[in-house]
C-alpha cells in the first residue's frame, strides 16, 4: 500500500478485480492463486497480456507473471505470438535480459513466470528526472546493446525497443523486457504486411516497408537513449502521422544541440546510430558498443580532469651551504 495502512478489500471483488484504497487512492487487487503462485498486484498491461506481481509459495520468492488476454485464447495468431515470446526469452541467457522461469497453462489460462524487475522503468526515470545523467545513459546503452547482440546471435530481433521496455532491478541493472513482437532475423525476410513498433522510436526503413534487420533495433535503442539524454523524443509533433513522417524525412537535431552539457562523442554516436539509411549506421553491435564505451571513457576523463590545468612548477634547487670565509679558523675544543 502506498499509505502503508491495512486496507479492507471488498468481499464482492472477484480474483484480479481492483478497487481504490479509501485512504490513499492506490489500486487494490483481490489476490488469485495460479497453481502455487499468488498474484498480488497488477504491474502493467499490454496488447498480449497483463503482468502481475506474484509470490512463488514454493520457492518463497517474488516473481512477475504475465497472463495472456482471455480473448486471445482462441486466436491462433495470438497463441503463436505468446508461444513465440516464451521460446524467445527462454533461449536468451544474458544479465540484461529478463529471465524466464516457467511457461504453462492452467485452466485454459496461458502464463509466463519471469524474473521480477520492479525498481522502476527507464520511462518512469525520464518522467522523474527530466533528463537522465549522461554516464547512466551510456551504461544503459552499452548493456542493452550487449543484450540485443545476444538476441541477434540467437537469430532474434526485439522490434519494440522503448523506455517502457527497459526496467531496472533492485541493483539498478537495466533489464530488457517484452519480446512479444520478437521475430527471426534471417536476412531478406519481408515484414511489409504490418508495421510493428512504437512511433516515437521506430526506424524509417520499417515505415518504408523495407526488410527489417537488427539495425532497426539499433535505431530504436538510440532513439530511446536520445530521449533519456534530452528529455525529448527524437521527433515531436502534435499528430502521430507527423512524427512518423519526421522519422523518414526530417533531419535529426543532435543531442548536444538541445542539451549543451552532453559530450560530443556521445552525441555523435547516437546521431550515427539513428542515420536514416541503415547502411550508414554502425554495422554491428560491437561497433556501437565500442563507440559508446569510448564516449563513456572520454566523459569520465573530463569529469576527473582538473578544471584549469597549470604548468608544473620547477622545483627550486637546494641552497648550497656557504663555504667558510677565508682567514677564519675553528678553534679546537
Amino acid at each position: 500500500m502506498s499509505c502503508g495502512a491495512n486496507a479492507f478489500i471488498p468481499g464482492e471483488l472477484r480474483p484480479l478485480e481492483t478497487a481504490d484504497c479509501t485512504k490513499c487512492g492506490a489500486e487494490l487487487m483481490m489476490p488469485m492463486m495460479l497453481e502455487h503462485f499468488e498474484l498480488n498486484s497488477r504491474i502493467a498491461a499490454g496488447g498480449m497480456g497483463t503482468v502481475y506481481r506474484a509470490t512463488d509459495t514454493v520457492l518463497k520468492r517474488d516473481v512477475a507473471i504475465k497472463l495472456m488476454q482471455p480473448e486471445l485464447a482462441d486466436d491462433e495468431e495470438g497463441l503463436d505470438s505468446f508461444y513465440a515470446e516464451a521460446r524467445a526469452v527462454a533461449r536468451l541467457n544474458h544479465t540484461n535480459i529478463i529471465h524466464l522461469y516457467q511457461f504453462g497453462r492452467y485452466n485454459e489460462q496461458l502464463y509466463l513466470v519471469m524474473e521480477l524487475a520492479l525498481a522502476e522503468s527507464l520511462d518512469l526515470l525520464i518522467d522523474q528526472l527530466g533528463t537522465v545523467p549522461e554516464l547512466r545513459v551510456l551504461d544503459i546503452g552499452i548493456k542493452i546493446s550487449s543484450a540485443l547482440d545476444t538476441a541477434l546471435k540467437n537469430k532474434l530481433l526485439h522490434r519494440d525497443i522503448k523506455p517502457g521496455n527497459i526496467l531496472f532491478n533492485i541493483n539498478n541493472e537495466p533489464k530488457l523486457v517484452d519480446f512479444g513482437l520478437a521475430c527471426k532475423s534471417e536476412a531478406g525476410v519481408d515484414y511489409s504486411e504490418q508495421i510493428w513498433g512504437t512511433p516515437y522510436y521506430i526506424a524509417p526503413e520499417k515505415l518504408r516497408r523495407e526488410p527489417e534487420t537488427f539495425l532497426a533495433d539499433m535505431y530504436s535503442l538510440s532513439g530511446t537513449l536520445y530521449h533519456s539524454l534530452t528529455g525529448r523524443t527524437p521527433f515531436e509533433a502534435p499528430e502521430i502521422d507527423d512524427v512518423v513522417l519526421a522519422h523518414m524525412n526530417k533531419p535529426l537535431t543532435p543531442p548536444h544541440k538541445l542539451v549543451p552539457s552532453i559530450t560530443r562523442p556521445t552525441s555523435d554516436a547516437i546521431v550515427r546510430a539513428m542515420d536514416k539509411s541503415p547502411g550508414n549506421r554502425y554495422q554491428s553491435y560491437d561497433e556501437f558498443i565500442m563507440a559508446l564505451t569510448a564516449a563513456r571513457s572520454e566523459l569520465l576523463r573530463s569529469q576527473f580532469a582538473p578544471l584549469s590545468p597549470s604548468k608544473p612548477r620547477r622545483a627550486k634547487p637546494a641552497a648550497k651551504e656557504a663555504p667558510p670565509a677565508r682567514g677564519w679558523f675553528r678553534r679546537r675544543k
